[in-house]
């Protein structure tokens, strides 16, 4: 599976974006993964508050024991290159973050400076950390088509 240049041109820089699904997300991350990057998925359906997240993060990213499940120690990992190895840029993709973002705004607000304190630190090294906040997929059945009622 080839890596479409925007992608490619996308995962060259360090930052938090919302992505407009294009493509279903597992197909994203093996297109990633297959370009060398290391491509991580982090679901947060369900999720409503800080706890949660930090379980949600502790999961998909196989942070160390030693990840304390606070801010603090979530910027740590992040930014450790033992935790977070990679040969080229890192990739994290944020899926159904909205219902947290509605339960706990202030929480949410935070887990995004964390995210992008964590991607300016990657920002000027050879392995940047693009994380992308899933916007819902509107072709997946089910959805209804913009402009249009259920």
């Amino acid at each position: 599976m080839s890596m479409p240049g925007d992608l490619s041109a996308l995962l060259s820089r360090s930052g938090v974006v919302h992505w407009q699904r294009d493509r279903p997300t597992a197909e994203l991350l093996a297109a990633a993964r297959d370009a060398g990057r290391r491509a991580d998925a982090l679901d947060l359906q369900g999720v409503a508050d800080k706890a949660g997240f930090m379980a949600r993060c502790a999961e998909a990213l196989k942070l160390p024991d030693w990840f304390g499940r606070n801010w603090d120690a979530l910027y740590d990992c992040l930014t450790d290159p033992d935790v977070l190895p990679a040969e080229s840029a890192r990739l994290l993709v944020i899926s159904d973050w909205q219902g947290y973002a509605a339960a706990a705004p202030g929480e949410w607000r935070t887990a995004l400076n964390v995210l992008g304190d964590a991607a300016a630190y990657w920002e000027k090294t050879d392995t940047p950390l693009l994380v992308l906040l899933a916007e819902p997929d509107v072709t997946a059945p089910g959805h209804p088509t913009p402009g249009t009622s259920g």
